[in-house]
């Protein structure tokens, strides 16, 4: 992985969730990542090997260059030491980063498959002739829903393409009936006020700026709302992204309407949705929708934009919008705070559906089944 399995987000997290289910079902999984940023080696069930690595390698070319060599260096070094049955490349640079060792002829004897956690379509040019190029080699590739599959099978992928969502940290698992009211009171909010949640880590692809133009739209449209709002910090220029968003939604509903949390962790976050009536995603850009699972399992209502693999995780069309169509979002938040029986129907509707195709145990048992048929039919 390019990024710390510690960092909050959909691969790190999957990963996470994964590697703590094999190591239940008895295989020694081990993560190769960049340093932690808070936790230790040792807060892990699983083998952590850390390699150094920019986090800030985006700021020039020569950056970008010289992280990319590193890793090379380090990857064949942590390859080499391990000596594992089968490699799962978890993010697309790591694909190219391990795609220049393997199309150079090293480490051929170890089958390898990688889960793509992107949309086919959002990879660069040179990005995508480096993946189709490792890609003569895999065993297997994973996507996340079945959207961006029939994306990649479109691009002439010749591998066999399993889809295998992503999934969450092991702390959803168990709903606890008390405890919305129980988070609804630590943060002062009263029985009548509706509370909408925005979450997730600083990317282009969240459109994080989108996220005060809803909030002012709901306040125009005559909707009152609170806010909660969670964001994960990893990268200096962050910071004032996060100051951006935070002024944009107090400039509509102002301070005492806005609950913020930073840098949560799984347990906390996990808290964190109980207080929610209905989580929001405003991403352009999304291959899965991790966050809206979460919500799913807090038995929260979600209402999404309709980028990317989200509509069939969310499966449900008018809970979907766009950023052309900001009324059709304004006019299902307002229905849903002014209808307590549709909220109720829409918030059940979302947990079974999580129940039914988002849990860690089928998650796991897929990953499993597809580990063991390559193993046993490489060649």
């Amino acid at each position: 992985m390019e990024y710390p399995i510690d960092l909050p987000g959909g691969g790190q997290l999957s990963t996470w969730t994964l590697c703590d289910g094999l190591v239940a079902a008895g295989h020694e999984p081990v993560v190769a990542c960049p340093k932690l940023l808070g936790r230790r080696r040792t807060d892990f069930d699983f083998k952590i090997v850390e390699y150094r690595s920019d986090e800030n390698r985006e700021r020039s070319k020569a950056a970008r260059i010289r992280n990319f060599i590193s890793r090379i260096h380090s990857f064949r070094r942590i390859i080499r030491k391990e000596k594992p049955d089968i490699i799962h490349v978890s993010m697309s640079e790591s694909l190219i980063t391990f795609g220049f060792l393997r199309c150079a002829g090293l480490f051929k004897d170890i089958p390898f498959v990688y889960t793509d956690r992107g949309l086919a379509y959002g990879y660069r040019k040179h990005s995508m002739i480096c993946i189709k190029a490792t890609m003569k080699y895999a065993a297997g590739m994973i996507c996340t829903t079945q959207f961006n599959k029939d994306l990649w099978l479109k691009e002439g992928i010749s591998v066999p393409i399993t889809v295998i969502p992503n999934t969450i940290s092991r702390v959803f698992d168990g709903y606890d009936d008390n405890r919305r009211g129980e988070m609804r009171i630590k943060y002062g909010i009263k029985e009548n006020e509706f509370v909408i949640g925005f979450a997730g880590r600083i990317s282009e692809e969240k459109d994080w700026d989108f996220v005060p133009v809803l909030v002012k739209a709901l306040k125009d449209g005559g909707v009152d709302v609170r806010v909660a709002l969670v964001i994960s910090v990893y990268e200096e220029q962050d910071r004032e992204i996060v100051n951006r968003v935070k002024k944009g939604i107090t400039d509509s509903i102002g301070e005492s309407n806005l609950i913020y949390l930073e840098d949560l962790s799984q347990k906390e976050i996990a808290d964190y949705y109980y207080m929610v009536d209905v989580f929001v995603m405003s991403s352009i850009f999304e291959s899965f929708g991790k966050a809206a699972v979460e919500a799913m399992s807090r038995r929260c209502s979600v209402v999404s934009t309709s980028a990317g693999g989200l509509p069939e995780v969310i499966g449900k069309e008018e809970n979907l919008y766009t950023k052309e169509t900001v009324d059709k979002f304004v006019n299902r938040i307002k229905t849903l705070k002014e209808n307590k029986k549709e909220l109720e129907e829409d918030r059940d509707f979302f947990y079974n559906r999580y129940r039914n195709l988002y849990t860690t145990q089928t998650h796991v048992m897929r990953h499993e089944k597809l580990y063991m048929y390559i193993i046993q039919n490489r060649t």
